[in-house]
């Protein structure tokens, strides 16, 4: 079974899945870990088969391509309370917004229009889960790690990518981030844009509250135009922001246990990767999954990601942040932000760099 076939089969059926008791996600990976490509159906904890209704079961196939589904726990974004760094700073370390407890620095990234030394982590880490303006003062150690305001202020807020909940409309959310430079060759993005407007249009004549929102892609063919003007629940890729620091000089971009990265490359299936966090430090795990929809809880709220990585469990609260590396070659895979005592959930590196603009 080819990969691009499992993958059509989750793009066709991941919502159904999703509405299921218990299912908390979808993804692409081998069955049981070793046989055939398959559709991997995430729960927060299996049932018996005999507690299980017709309409609840997950079907052994799809479109002729086998299923698994593979127990992750309750996922939620790690959040929890260490070491105050000075005079130099190394990542991979407690650090947090002033309101929140802690979280992990990940790395030293640039700006790429500036070339200035930024601070990377996770939204819920640096930008309060949205709630947080752009200079709010950003502390080493995190607030549950004894940092104070203002003594320990190492950083402002320089920007985020805003989270969208499941609770919310499918509308683009304004996020603080500077205005993209345009790819050349933008024609296409300007036609996506007329077809856009005019679906709209036509939508509001007929008194529909829905509306198409245009997506940075290569191109978007009428059927997927058709698709997006239905109702959505709101996706995420990344949960991401940058800061800008006091004094970058202080900031040394080594992590603890790991040391300097030397750029990035794409996750795979097998994969051994590690990363040093505030709460379980140094830590290794395996890929086990590409490609994941999951729900993920922030508190009494749930966002939805697409395109997540899982690995094997090599986490715990307070390790949001962390950069998640390859083993091999110390290149940067993704950005850690969202766990259980089974599995850990990162962010592509690759999306996180676009999200925010930043190299590393």
């Amino acid at each position: 079974m080819a990969i691009n076939d499992v993958v059509q089969a989750q793009r066709l059926f991941q919502n159904s899945l999703l509405a299921k008791p218990h299912v908390v996600g979808v993804a692409v990976g081998l069955k049981n870990n070793v046989g055939e490509p398959s559709v991997v159906v995430l729960v927060e904890q299996k049932v018996p088969v005999a507690a299980l209704s017709a309409d609840e079961m997950v079907p052994k196939q799809l479109d002729g391509v086998r299923t698994d589904v593979v127990e992750v726990g309750y996922l939620r974004a790690y959040d929890s309370p260490r070491d105050r760094y000075r005079p130099e700073i190394p990542s991979g370390v407690s650090i947090g917004h002033y309101k929140i407890t802690a979280g992990t620095l990940g790395a030293i990234v640039t700006d790429k229009n500036t070339g200035e030394r930024l601070i990377l982590s996770n939204n819920h880490v640096l930008a309060n889960s949205n709630d947080a303006l752009v200079g709010d003062a950003i502390l080493q150690p995190g607030p549950t790690d004894g940092g104070q305001n203002p003594a320990d202020v190492v950083a402002r807020l320089e920007r985020f990518v805003a989270l969208r909940y499941t609770d919310e409309p499918d509308t683009p959310t304004p996020t603080p981030t500077p205005t993209p430079t345009p790819t050349p060759g933008g024609s296409g993005c300007d036609i996506l844009s007329g077809v856009v407007a005019v679906v709209n249009g036509l939508a509001a004549l007929l008194g529909s509250q829905q509306r198409v929102a245009p997506v940075a892609a290569p191109t978007m063919p009428a059927a997927a135009l058709a698709i997006n003007a239905e109702a959505q629940t709101p996706t995420n890729e990344v949960d991401a922001a940058v800061a800008k620091p006091i004094d970058a000089s202080k900031f040394t971009g080594d992590i603890l246990g790991i040391g300097q990265v030397s750029g990035i490359k794409p996750a795979g299936l097998g994969m051994a990767v590690r990363k040093s966090g505030r709460t379980t430090g140094f830590t290794t795990g395996t890929v086990t999954l590409l490609n994941a929809t999951v729900n993920v809880a922030y508190g009494s709220r749930t966002a939805r990601f697409t395109g997540q990585i899982i690995t094997t469990p090599m986490s715990q609260g307070g390790d949001s942040g962390s950069l998640i590396v390859d083993a091999m070659e110390n290149k940067a895979v993704g950005l850690l932000f969202a766990g259980s005592n089974l599995s850990t959930i990162f962010n592509p590196i690759d999306r996180v760099l676009a999200a925010l603009q930043v190299n590393i």
